[in-house]
């Protein structure tokens, strides 16, 4: 049911176990996911037949139901936005919030429309010396939030059509 609303609709997926001649280490059947992500394709191998923003939103669909069955406290998505934009972005957006009000969740991003529902927003940069690269983290609330979501949407932060634009996201009218 996730499927639709992330942007793929007519979607079906698939569960396919196949036996194996002897059982293994890790059971008797091989698992393999099975997916027609446009209307009139039969179901075939998912890692054959989805783009990456395809394959980011099953994921998402998948952790999302599988996270209700083992309560898990945590859930982490690393670029869940990858290939995707405009409308399927907000909708990726939404079911994270969604998501986020059972579980915490943890999201990295480039998108502007997720990143503006988060309730706490973190900045990661990083800085490649000589020898090594060092990460840092940056919690941002206020005109920080408001300036990284202006450039996260491409434009000027300074810019006041790039802070009106990322006011409007983070008050959930864009």
């Amino acid at each position: 049911a996730l499927l639709p609303d992330l942007g793929l609709k007519g979607a079906t997926f698939e569960v396919r176990l196949d036996p194996l001649p002897e059982p293994g280490l890790h059971g008797g059947e091989r698992v393999e996911f099975h997916a027609s992500l446009n209307a009139g394709f039969e179901p075939r191998p998912l890692a054959r037949i989805a783009s990456g923003g395809e394959l980011a939103r099953v994921m998402l669909a998948l952790k999302t139901v599988l996270a209700e069955v083992d309560r898990v406290p945590t859930l982490i998505f690393d670029e869940v936005d990858a290939g995707i934009g405009g409308a399927v972005a907000n909708a990726v957006g939404d079911t994270l919030l969604r998501v986020a009000g059972r579980h915490q969740v943890f999201v990295v991003t480039h998108l502007p429309q997720i990143a503006s529902r988060a309730g706490e927003h973190l900045r990661v940069t990083k800085r490649s010396g000589a020898k090594a690269t060092q990460a840092s983290l940056e919690r941002l609330d206020g005109d920080a939030r408001v300036e990284e979501i202006a450039r996260m949407l491409g434009g000027d932060a300074e810019s006041s059509v790039s802070r009106e634009h990322a006011r409007e996201l983070l008050a959930g009218k864009a």
